[in-house]
């Protein structure tokens, strides 16, 4: 299937955009979303997390990861109907993918594609904060869309 995924990265960062992309094909493809969907990825640092954590979540702290799906009520346009469906925007700290792959052995690249899947299933509607159930059923998926990719744990 296509999908667009539009990966920016911050200057100064050396990230694997190709990995990122590549990543969130994989959470489409596998929970088998309609094609012509799309998504950006921005990848920033500490501090820009930390800012949009605040002002959007009221949470004083950086995080790894943000997710910011589009409702589709976002506007107050009509959207024609032939355009493709905009998912939302994803946020990941290099800063975190560098000190957590540190944390649990691995590598930034496997990080930064566990925190893009995890990221991507948040845009389609999982969410382990709900409670164990549901933190159970993500935990599954990224799971296998990570093995999928060849970076299981």
């Amino acid at each position: 299937m296509t999908y667009t995924v539009e990966v920016l990265v911050d200057d100064d960062l050396a990230v694997d955009a190709a990995l990122v992309e590549r990543a969130a094909q994989a959470v489409l493809t596998a929970e088998q979303v309609p094609a012509g969907c799309e998504v950006c990825i921005r990848i920033t640092t500490d501090a820009e997390l930390h800012r949009l954590n605040r002002d959007f979540r009221g949470v004083d702290a950086p995080t790894d990861v943000l997710s910011f799906a589009d409702d589709g009520n976002s506007s107050q346009f009509v959207t024609a109907p032939n355009l493709p469906r905009y998912l939302g925007d994803i946020a990941i700290s290099y800063d975190r993918v560098l000190v957590q792959a540190a944390e649990y052995g691995h590598s930034p690249a496997r990080e930064l594609a566990y925190l893009t899947v995890h990221g991507m299933l948040h845009l389609l509607g999982y969410d382990h904060e709900r409670g164990p159930a549901d933190e159970a059923l993500m935990r599954a998926r990224e799971e296998a869309v990570m093995t999928a990719l060849g970076l299981p744990r």
